[in-house]
């Protein structure tokens, strides 16, 4: 298997608010369907799995209606599948999407259950992740694009500057890599985003959150605030005017939206623990764990992994960026004792540099804008070719050649 934490897995867009239920054969496979409705990408859907194959699901909606998906497992002749899908088809509602799942690589066989109407035909045993994907292509409309990916940035405790790391690497990706980008500051009461960027948007994040029923496409374009070419800014208000108990799915409206609308979505996530911060990071589609080189960074950070881990057991690592290294006479623990602690690898180490830093937050520009040249800026750069799994794009050569072709041409031209 590729390590996902190298490069980027293909997007499996969230399943919608639908209704699953499976009919299984044998336990192995009710394991895998239950383990695949706990999966992040899932967390929408309601599934039901019980056993009998495709005689029971024929026996259940008798008289009852049908759900939006039915998942029937079956082991072979003896199972008659295609007499069990005949008169499935009798009791079955209409836009009911079937998926079989078998036992038997019998390409015949495929072809008249696809003649029957069923969706999809999936061999066991088969990974949890092979399932979901299924589901989610029967909700993806053809030739739609692609969705856009989610990164969540967050610190192991307050001042470690996820904030600030969330914002370079959501410009870097808009400005090296060419990909139109969002960066949406969470933290309502508290965020930077609008300073870093130096912008201050009349509307922001708030709108979005405190006002759900309005929020379209229309108004969300509104509440976006353009920073460069690529890169677009959902700023939070920094008042106190509302305090921020927000429910678990307060944000899940807004992410879909932007998710259908940018390749990039880059989430600033405060460092709090609520449920909906945690349903944020559980529910991205990458993780950057920001920590410092000390005790309580350490243990916070090993917490945040062994949580993660657990809700996301289809996925990838979160990755973990070291910040503010080397800071004169404070005792740190090392880049390599802190991966060894973690039992993980560190995805970039970035230097203590105050005046840097410090220039590029009070003028609301970002480190390379202030530096280009400077180690924290490649770190940012590599950071971003890594998130996104390409190289920085070249623009140096571009602007070279430029030139020179002109002035051949004059030669030419003389």
């Amino acid at each position: 298997m590729p390590d996902l934490n190298e490069t980027p897995e293909r997007l499996i867009a969230p399943v919608p608010r639908i209704t699953i239920q499976a009919f299984c054969e044998t336990p192995d496979a009710a394991a895998t369907i239950e383990a695949a409705g706990e999966d992040r990408r899932m967390q929408k859907a309601h599934i039901k799995v019980q056993m009998g194959g495709g005689i029971a699901a024929v026996e259940a909606y008798r008289h009852a209606p049908t759900p939006n998906v039915i998942i029937i497992e079956t082991q072979g002749a003896k199972s008659r599948p295609l007499e069990c899908l005949d008169s499935l088809a009798e009791v079955c509602d209409e836009g009911t999407k079937v998926i079989v799942i078998g036992h038997v690589n019998d390409v015949m066989l495929y072809r008249q259950f696809i003649q029957r109407g069923v969706s999809e035909y999936l061999m066991a045993p088969l990974d949890p992740i092979v399932l979901i994907q299924a589901v989610s292509d029967l909700f993806t409309a053809p030739g739609a694009k692609p969705v856009g990916r989610t990164v969540a940035v967050v610190g192991s405790k307050g001042g470690v500057g996820a904030s600030t790391i969330a914002h370079n690497l959501a410009w870097t990706v808009a400005r090296g890599q060419g990909t139109a980008t969002v960066i949406a500051d969470l933290d309502i009461a508290f965020g930077t985003a609008g300073l870093n960027f130096n912008q201050d948007p009349p509307q922001g994040i708030a709108e979005a959150v405190f006002a759900p029923e309005r929020l379209d496409t229309n108004l969300l374009d509104r509440l976006l605030s353009k920073c460069s070419d690529n890169l677009s800014l959902l700023a939070a208000p920094a008042t106190l005017d509302r305090t921020t108990d927000l429910s678990e799915p307060a944000f899940d409206h807004l992410i879909d939206l932007l998710r259908a609308a940018v390749p990039c979505i880059v989430l600033d996530v405060p460092h709090t623990w609520s449920a909906w911060s945690k349903r944020m990071l559980i529910s991205a589609d990458e993780i950057l764990i920001v920590a410092a080189p000390e005790l309580s960074s350490l243990r916070n950070t090993k917490n945040l992994l062994t949580t993660l881990q657990q809700h996301r057991p289809n996925d990838g690592r979160p990755r973990i960026v070291l910040n503010g290294t080397g800071m004169a006479k404070r005792p740190e623990i090392s880049a390599t004792e802190f991966s060894k602690a973690l039992d993980a690898p560190l995805i970039a180490t970035i230097p203590f540099d105050p005046a840097l830093f410090g220039t590029a937050a009070n003028n609301g520009q970002m480190i390379a804008e202030i530096q280009a040249g400077s180690k924290a800026a490649e770190v940012f750069a590599d950071l971003a070719a890594k998130i996104t799994g390409r190289p920085e794009a070249k623009r140096t050569r571009g602007n070279l050649l430029e030139p020179l072709l002109a002035k051949l041409a004059r030669r030419k031209a003389s």
